[in-house]
Parts: structure tokens; C-alpha cells; sequence
């Protein structure tokens, strides 16, 4: 997981979360803003895939304080495995904090607390899975692939990323691992120029 930059434009476009209603804008809109990349899994969201609304703190929904900070999409599986768990990881680290990436950190294929004592990032890697085994060795996987299928092209690995970003973005995923193994930067602007 990686830290999760909220777009001001989108946040004062004036989202709501609809309880009962229709949020296919909002789902929209956060789908644009994360690239089509799960917020937690930092898997791709592809149309086949069940996507969630995920109010980070449950306990926001329908108030006052539920707004744009506090909506990620997510796949499905992830939110129902977090709903009832909210209360037994407290406190805990929120995604959109500056420093995220210095307290939870990526160390070959998976995420760990940079501190022993962080119970925020602890929490936070608890309860949204962080750790999960079966993630950990997919991201592995792809990043193997992803090294293996460079390797083949004799390109940089930057040209590599900037050219697979261009030409199959649903390829680029794992972003935080992309960067961290290969050294390089997913630069989601290269989108813009379509």
C-alpha cells in the first residue's frame, strides 16, 4: 500500500455519499482519481471486478464528517473483511498521512511497520491485511514477471514503466512495489496525454 494523495480538484467538486442513492459519479470519480488501482491492495480494478465505496472509518458514515478524505475504492473482498474488525484496531494510521510511507514500510513483497512500537501503522496493516500471504506472493510474482519482461526489452526500467503505462495501463499495478523493486517512478501524468 502506498501513501494515497486525495485530488483537491475532486474534493471541492462537491461529492457526496449517497446512503440510499446512486453513487456511480462518486465511484467514478475516485476510480479516475486512484487510476483504476484498489486504494489497499493496490490491485487493478478492472470491469469484471466488484468495486466498493469504502468509507475508511466506518463510524463516519452518514454524518457530517464523512467526506471525500475518508471514501476509497476498493474491491469488494477487502471491504467486507474490514467491516466488523474498525474498533479492534484503534488507533490507527490513516492513507492520506505525509509521512505514511516512512511508518509503513515495503521490504520484499511485503508491508511492515518501520517501527516495532507504531501501534497506528501496526493497526493498519492488521486490518486492512497488509501482510496477507496470498497478496504478498501475487505482488512477488508480478514484480518477478515485471523484472523478467525488462530484462527481455533492453529498455530502462523507466522507459519500460513510462512505455507500459502509455500503452497498457491495466498491466501497471503493485505501484508502491514497482517503484520500491525496480527504482523507478509511476508517473500516472502520462495518462493525461492520451
Amino acid at each position: 500500500m502506498r501513501h494515497i494523495r486525495k485530488d483537491a480538484e475532486a474534493d471541492s467538486a462537491a461529492m457526496s455519499y449517497k446512503v440510499t442513492g446512486d453513487n456511480t459519479k462518486l465511484k467514478n470519480a475516485l476510480c479516475e482519481e486512484q487510476h483504476n488501482i484498489c486504494a489497499y491492495t493496490e490491485t487493478y480494478l478492472g470491469r469484471s471486478d466488484k468495486k466498493d465505496i469504502e468509507h475508511f472509518n466506518p463510524t463516519l458514515k452518514d454524518t457530517a464528517n464523512d467526506n471525500h478524505t475518508n471514501w476509497f475504492l476498493v474491491k469488494a473482498q477487502w471491504n467486507s473483511e474490514k467491516a466488523s474488525k474498525w474498533s479492534k484496531f484503534q488507533p490507527i494510521l490513516h492513507p492520506t498521512i505525509a509521512n505514511f510511507e516512512q511508518r509503513i514500510v515495503y521490504r520484499q513483497g511485503t508491508y511492515q511497520a518501520a517501527l516495532a512500537n507504531d501501534q497506528e501503522a501496526i493497526n493498519l496493516i492488521n486490518l486492512l491485511k497488509l501482510d496477507d500471504p496470498e497478496l504478498a506472493y501475487e505482488r512477488y510474482c508480478y514484480i518477478e514477471n515485471l523484472k523478467d519482461n525488462i530484462a527481455l526489452s533492453s529498455k530502462h526500467p523507466q522507459q519500460f514503466i513510462d512505455d507500459l503505462l502509455k500503452s497498457r495501463p491495466m498491466l501497471v499495478y503493485y505501484i508502491r512495489a514497482i517503484q520500491e523493486e525496480l527504482q523507478v517512478r509511476v508517473n500516472f501524468d502520462l495518462l493525461k496525454t492520451k
